[in-house]
């Protein structure tokens, strides 16, 4: 058999690291909002089949012989993360703004066994992308020590629209 072996190069960065690399991952639920002051049908209470994609990026892991070599973070951990703090959290489930009384006194009225999560803002796929990202990050970016952290959390609301909050904005 002929072997050849692949011409990789090793590229390193000016300050003398690896390159980046960033890889994404996401996890997918069924949520529903509503947008109280909406000028169109977004006020009303409806759901979308929400993607919550992370992107993390950072150096690969160049220590021989661990599960993780040759990887920015293991897939795995993403998803695990990504399903406990998200998923978990929100799938069939109704997020609902605080201060929306109108949607809490017609949510009081399904009863303590319905899925309803109070959040202290409007939930516009924007802000929704940003409370994502606060839940995720701590738990990536204390990983693999440092070597990598979540760059940008996108919410897809549906095929066609997605809001991307960036690691380092301040609001």
């Amino acid at each position: 058999m002929l072997m050849r072996q692949w011409p990789f190069r090793h590229f390193v960065t000016s300050e003398g690291h690896d390159a980046e690399m960033a890889v994404r991952r996401w996890v997918e639920t069924d949520t529903g909002h509503r947008i109280p002051n909406h000028k169109m049908k977004c006020c009303n209470l409806h759901g979308h089949r929400y993607r919550w994609e992370i992107e993390v990026r950072g150096e690969t892991v160049t220590q021989s012989g661990v599960s993780e070599e040759g990887m920015v973070i293991d897939f795995s951990d993403i998803s695990r993360i990504l399903k406990e703090h998200v998923h978990d959290v929100i799938d069939h489930a109704f997020v609902v703004w605080e201060g929306d009384e109108m949607a809490l006194r017609a949510l009081d009225e399904m009863g303590p066994d319905h899925h309803t999560v109070i959040v202290p803002f409007i939930p516009t796929a924007e802000n929704l992308a940003r409370w994502a990202f606060e839940q995720v990050a701590p738990h990536i970016n204390s990983v693999y020590g440092n070597k990598m952290w979540v760059s940008a959390m996108h919410v897809w609301e549906t095929p066609k629209s997605c809001a991307t909050y960036y690691a380092g904005l301040s609001v």
